[in-house]
């Protein structure tokens, strides 16, 4: 008799999530992994690694595997997954049949699905699922993905934005950009460049965007501008300097970016069929991913587009949870999925 283990996975540019069926996320870790390259040896991974970055000598190189939300190291991505899954899959023997569903973007090509689906197999999967994230985000945070009625979805994650408008089990229409929480950060990287002659690292670009990112700002909110000190190296001087910054700073410096996943949305907007389109006026769109969580966001697509805007309640988890929860019907899977391989 055969045991199922039934496992999904959110692979994602800045986070890996795994969710096991009956216990719910077990592992939540950086996407980061550190390998010293002379002894040939992992040395960490997850959130012990992404704390050497900017900081480790020349014979250990701290790797992100995955850009823009797909794998750009093969053989570190497999790495990394083998030591998340180690003692989650120690336990299956012989007579258990696992189940794997991993959440990809939307816009991933066929030969980025295969390389996806290559470093699962590895790891003993019999059955592998690829899930678009959209579809997944949307199952994770309960939206009615099986009725007529169309609902939306933007997930912002590290690598890659996806919106997408839902409807009888399927995407109906989809806009990925890789622009999101990296390029974000990137954008405050350039800005204190520019401003202050400061040069600053990924990692303080980060603090500084989940700490006082604002994405929309209003004359009136003056008074509640949050503040942050910015550590970084002057870029005259060499030396080291701290810079006193302002949520209405961060709002200049993100300006241009949030702008280019506004105009996700309404690209996919105006290619939605019009009673779909009747149906989001209604209902409104739901924001996942961390970068849904940027101060004022849904204020701002509120005001652009005109929609209702709602964040979700598990926005960080709602990929992983999604994965998880669509292996409660094997049928609904297999039509949810784009693909599915088998070993």
């Amino acid at each position: 008799m055969l045991f199922n283990k039934d496992i999904g996975i959110d692979l994602g540019t800045a986070n890996t999530l795994i969710y096991i069926k009956g216990k719910g996320i077990v592992i939540n870790q950086p996407s980061v992994i550190a390998v010293d390259t002379g002894l040939r040896k992992i040395l960490a991974v997850g959130r012990d690694a992404k704390n050497m970055i900017g900081k480790a000598p020349e014979h250990i190189r701290v790797i992100r595997p995955l850009q823009d939300g797909v794998i750009s190291d093969f053989e570190m991505t497999a790495s990394m997954l083998r030591v998340f899954l180690k003692g989650i899959l120690d336990g299956a023997g012989f007579f258990t049949r696992i189940r794997i569903v991993v959440g990809v973007p939307s816009g991933v090509t066929e030969v980025e699905k295969r390389a996806v689906e290559e470093v699962i197999r590895q790891m003993g999967a019999r059955d592998v699922y690829i899930l678009d994230e959209p579809m997944a985000a949307a199952i994770g945070c309960g939206l009615p993905v099986d009725d007529p009625t169309g609902c939306m979805i933007a997930d912002i994650g590290g690598g890659t934005s996806d919106i997408a408008i839902i409807a009888l089990g399927g995407i109906v229409t989809s806009t990925s950009l890789r622009h999101a929480g990296d390029r974000l950060n990137e954008a405050i990287v350039v800005y204190m460049r520019k401003s202050y002659d400061l040069l600053i690292g990924d990692r303080t670009a980060e603090e500084l965007k989940i700490g006082i990112g604002c994405a929309y700002f209003d004359v009136g909110d003056e008074g509640s501008l949050l503040y942050m000190d910015a550590k970084g190296r002057d870029i005259i001087s060499g030396l080291p300097k701290t810079i006193r910054v302002s949520s209405r700073e961060i709002f200049e410096a993100l300006e241009e970016p949030i702008g280019v996943i506004i105009d996700g949305i309404r690209n996919t907007l105006e290619h939605t069929p019009p009673e779909l389109a009747a149906d989001i006026v209604s209902y409104g769109m739901v924001l996942t991913g961390g970068g849904g969580l940027i101060r004022g966001l849904d204020r701002l697509i509120t005001k652009q587009t005109g929609l209702q805007v709602f964040i979700a309640e598990n926005a960080l988890e709602a990929v992983a949870e999604g994965t998880g929860k669509s292996l409660k019907s094997i049928g609904k899977l297999e039509r949810y999925a784009s693909k599915k391989l088998r070993r």
